[in-house]
């Protein structure tokens, strides 16, 4: 338990950056820290599922397993950059270049496969 806490604030730290920097994630840290606080504190779990604007998605994301329309279209948009950056930063590197598209292409695949809140 010891370990998912520490884990758990690492990752909530990880995610206050993004708050600030706007290149930097922050739901997919807070989603992580909230897994693991889940059983090693729960008073931090509730805390990250009490924050609006985050903790409300969160929620519905790991007890529900769904995902808003909003979220799906940010988190695409995301990765549709991501893939733009990476091409070109590792145009020359072919090997690099597949393996990142690839893990991208399978982010992409998991958003859309997950389903919607209803609303």
């Amino acid at each position: 338990m010891l370990i998912a806490r520490v884990l758990g604030f690492l990752l909530l730290g990880l995610g206050g950056i993004g708050i600030f920097l706007p290149v930097w994630p922050t739901t997919i840290f807070w989603i992580g820290a909230a897994i693991c606080f889940a059983r090693s504190s729960p008073v931090m779990r509730d805390w990250i599922y009490g924050r609006p604007g985050f903790g409300p998605p969160i929620r519905n994301f790991i007890e529900e397993g769904t995902l808003s329309r909003k979220s799906k279209s940010g988190a695409l948009v995301g990765m549709g950059l991501a893939s733009g950056i990476s091409t070109a930063v590792l145009w020359e590197r072919w090997t690099w270049l597949a393996v990142a598209l690839a893990l991208i292409i399978c982010g992409m695949a998991y958003v859309m496969t997950r389903p919607s809140d209803p609303a």
